[in-house]
């Protein structure tokens, strides 16, 4: 399962550099005590500390530990805390790490459901455009 995700990392770090954003892989992203997201990406406006997630299934479970190390590492580089999910067959949707909705456990479930309601899409999170929600 490692390779799908470092997969889906890599193919958004190339969609980030095709749109003229600089994007870098964290190595050992996870495996290690100290808080590190999966990619950093950025422009001369924007800054954005990245956790992907690529799945099969429509949701998708996060300790909160996860997302308190994502967001702690975000407010120390003064980024964006960002949770990019990558759905099969569906694709990206990225939702504000600080924005989710804590489970009955203390913990996180993104849902493909939220992902679609609550997230955007790759081309308004670098600000092509803004997207309407109905």
């Amino acid at each position: 399962m490692k390779n799908k995700g470092t997969r889906a990392e890599r193919e958004l770090l190339h969609m980030f550099w095709n749109n003229n954003w600089a994007c870098i892989r964290v190595a050992g992203s996870g495996s290690m005590p100290l808080p590190s997201p999966d990619l950093i990406a950025g422009n001369k406006d924007n800054l954005l500390a990245i956790e992907c997630k690529s799945i099969k299934n429509n949701s998708k479970n996060f300790q909160k530990e996860e997302i308190e190390q994502l967001t702690t590492f975000s407010d120390i580089l003064g980024a964006e805390a960002i949770i990019a999910m990558r759905f099969d067959n569906i694709g990206w949707h990225f939702l504000n790490a600080k924005e989710l909705p804590k489970n009955k456990n203390g913990n996180y479930t993104v849902t493909l459901k939220l992902s679609q309601s609550k997230g955007i899409k790759f081309e308004e999170l670098i600000k092509q455009f803004k997207q309407l929600k109905l």
